[in-house]
């Protein structure tokens, strides 16, 4: 997988529901439905509830964030 593919698959997700989990430290996972908002170069953003949150694609790569297409 590389930062190219990511950004593809991330463009393809926008305007749709996802399952965000997000390494928050110490083998702990928050995990939150969202809706893919907007892609940029360096970012994409997730809206949650009344919050956007944002995150780079260098966290999918890593695996700190992963989104998967939610079915609720």
């Amino acid at each position: 997988m590389n930062i190219d593919k990511i950004k593809k698959d991330i463009n393809s997700l926008v305007g749709k529901d996802v399952l965000v989990s997000v390494n928050v430290g110490r083998n702990k996972r928050e995990k939150y439905y969202g809706k893919v908002l907007e892609v940029y170069p360096y970012l994409f953003t997730i809206k949650v509830k009344d919050i956007i949150k944002s995150y780079t694609y260098n966290d999918i790569l890593t695996k700190d964030v992963q989104i998967k297409i939610s079915n609720a």
